[in-house]
């Protein structure tokens, strides 16, 4: 299965929003019942987003994703959308996970989840959330983040980024996608931001607005440079059988940059295509 490229948010009261959200092209679709909506709508949100759960047709869950962000699951509100939404949702993301031990009430609700983590708790207990059995993936909450520890540098996000990519690793969890980019204006510093996330070793980011999502393909896709050297090693590779091999220019490889070559061409064929 590929991995999604692009996550698209969409705020859970409006839901004339849903479906266009759905056919924009993002990989994913993510109902936000929590940062997006204030707190007097938040059960019509949770209302709107189980009617569009349960009217959609197989064809389309197949097609695109749909996640629902619940609220924090440590107030009866979050319980709430747990128990509304958890079984008709794709997967659940939890906002402010800060302990494995939170995660365990997932199996009271038979949902799968991706676990945000927005505080020092959570980044100091990054691996053991990642290593729960709910957990498919973990993100970071890097605005609540840098709130919270008054982060104003690069280099502490740079670290703090690290942290995540490292628990998901260690987890075998899939590679950590970015935190949205807020200024949509800003489309140069969207582009750099992502190719910082994607030499940490993150990949695909979360998005606030559909004219987002092609910038983000874009900066994930493999390089043409980076195809052409992926596709000499698979030749070689294709050549010389199993084992450790020489390239044309001296270099010497083994099996794991073969297997990353291959990834890279898939990759840069996928997103040349929009698939």
């Amino acid at each position: 299965m590929n991995l999604p490229v692009t996550w698209l948010y969409v705020p859970g009261d409006r839901p004339e929003r849903f479906a266009k959200a759905v056919g924009s092209g993002a990989d994913v679709v993510i109902i936000d019942l929590e940062d997006a909506v204030a707190p007097a709508r938040k059960e019509e949100a949770r209302e709107h987003a189980a009617a569009f759960l349960r009217e959609r047709p197989a064809a389309a869950r197949e097609r695109t994703p749909v996640h629902v962000r619940v609220n924090d699951v440590a107030t009866q509100r979050g319980l709430d959308d747990l128990d509304a939404l958890g079984a008709l949702a794709d997967a659940v993301r939890l906002p402010k996970v800060e302990s494995a031990g939170t995660l365990d009430l997932l199996e009271r609700f038979g949902v799968r989840a991706y676990a945000l983590l927005e505080s020092a708790a959570g980044i100091m207990d990054a691996r053991a959330i990642a290593a729960h059995p709910c957990v498919d993936g973990i993100a970071l909450g890097e605005q609540d983040l840098a709130a919270e520890l008054s982060i104003t540098g690069e280099s502490a996000v740079t670290h703090l980024r690290l942290q995540a990519v490292l628990a998901a690793a260690a987890a075998g969890l899939p590679p950590v996608p970015m935190a949205v980019y807020p200024d949509l204006r800003d489309e140069a510093g969207l582009m750099a931001s992502c190719a910082a996330g994607r030499a940490l070793g993150m990949f695909g980011r979360t998005a606030i607005h559909p004219r987002q999502l092609p910038l983000i393909r874009a900066a994930f896709r493999p390089t043409e440079e980076e195809a052409v050297k992926a596709a000499e090693i698979v030749q070689a590779a294709e050549v010389a059988g199993a084992g450790a091999l020489a390239l044309p220019d001296g270099r010497f490889v083994d099996a794991p940059i073969v297997a990353r070559a291959r990834r890279t061409l898939a990759l840069f064929t996928r997103l040349a295509d929009g698939a």
